[in-house]
């Protein structure tokens, strides 16, 4: 391959056919991309290699936060069957009005509620 003096001052290309080919090929390998040109970009050291281990984590933090979630878990399920629980109580107590109501105008027609 030829080499491609360059002007010490200007830092360019003294040959002209030279200069155009490079342009040539720098322009066409370079995808432009919003007006940016994209392509020359480094990878991110945030982004670790495929072969690189995972980091360790310490056995002992991981049990912690299983029994932390575990213990998370425990309570919400106790508010779920709380909640059930007062469901439940409310819809006797609607079911027992509706039936002292249809006692108490049994010539009316009460619409069926659904309940929640």
């Amino acid at each position: 391959m030829k080499m491609a003096y360059t002007n010490k001052k200007t830092g360019q290309i003294d040959d002209g056919l030279v200069r155009e080919v490079v342009s040539l090929v720098q322009t066409q390998s370079i995808l432009k991309k919003k007006g940016r040109l994209v392509g020359l970009g480094r990878r991110t050291r945030s982004v670790p290699h495929s072969s690189a281990p995972p980091p360790f984590v310490d056995p002992e933090v991981l049990t912690a936060q299983l029994k932390d979630k575990d213990d998370r878990i425990s309570l919400l399920q106790t508010q779920m069957a709380a909640q059930q629980v007062g469901y439940e109580a409310q819809r006797r107590l609607n079911q027992q009005m509706m039936e002292m109501m249809q006692r108490m105008y049994p010539n009316e027609v009460f619409p069926d509620v659904p309940d929640p």
